[in-house]
């Protein structure tokens, strides 16, 4: 298990927001956890310095581009971009420093995985440098992908023919857990333990992480299978459950066994 870090972008500053909240049709109901005084830049640093490979910056809507750009630099090939990827800009984005950029909603079309789209995204950067995110939420017994910011349910399921088929186009894939996404109520561990059971590529885990203890949990729940973001919990964030130096001390030790 490795902490992958994160940068939250909403109107060019790193914040940290709940999932849920976040919504075109009513922006007042935006729920911030978090506003950083400190650029994108300072954070992408501090991942460098630490070492911390194949975390992400996630731009939340638009006026964004100017402070992601920013933190690539800070860490050139060291972060991936998500937030309104397609295939007119992907490579754009890779040429300004990311390792991969992170795709949900483009390749979706009224519900369903648009194969058409997601192959000409594979050709035009290739699958090593794709990450799929497939950010979900509950919907009676299944989890199921949600697009356009976590707003929009899709027919998809996370399941093992879903996560193996669409393996065959990404190299790893991103999966938010929306509905605790931001609120520090502890991990959706029926979720974790099915995409270590069904996932056959590299696989992030994000969403209600707030404490070592759910760490703890991700690991052995997840059988070691599962990396892990953690946000609004974390001391950086301006929270006070996890300490950041706790995470990478933990990261550290488990990947200095492997």
């Amino acid at each position: 298990m490795r902490f992958r870090p994160c940068i939250d972008l909403h109107e060019g500053k790193v914040k940290q927001i709940v999932g849920s909240t976040l919504t075109d049709e009513d922006p007042g109901r935006l729920q911030t956890n978090f506003t950083a005084d400190a650029a994108p830049s300072w954070f992408a640093s501090l991942y460098r310095e630490d070492g911390l490979r194949g975390g992400h910056v996630i731009m939340l809507g638009p006026g964004n581009e100017k402070a992601a750009s920013e933190a690539l630099a800070a860490w050139p090939g060291g972060m991936q971009i998500g937030g309104g990827i397609t295939v007119l800009n992907a490579a754009g984005w890779l040429e300004r420093g990311a390792s991969h950029v992170i795709v949900t909603s483009w390749v979706f079309r009224e519900g369903r995985i648009d194969f058409e789209r997601l192959a000409r995204l594979v050709s035009e950067i290739g699958k090593e440098r794709l990450v799929l995110d497939l950010s979900c939420r509950k919907r009676g017994k299944d989890y199921f992908i949600v697009t356009d910011r976590w707003q929009k349910f899709t027919e998809e399921a996370i399941d093992s023919e879903t996560l193996n088929e669409l393996a065959e186009y990404c190299d790893e894939f991103l999966v938010h857990a929306a509905d605790v996404e931001g609120k520090c109520s502890g991990i959706e561990e029926e979720l974790i333990t099915k995409l270590a059971d069904d996932s056959p590529i590299p696989t992030t885990y994000a969403g209600g992480v707030s404490s070592i203890a759910d760490l703890e949990l991700i690991l052995h729940s997840g059988g070691g299978k599962l990396d892990v973001t953690i946000g609004s919990a974390l001391d950086i964030f301006g929270g006070n459950l996890i300490r950041y130096d706790e995470v990478v001390k933990m990261h550290n030790t488990l990947n200095d066994l492997k």
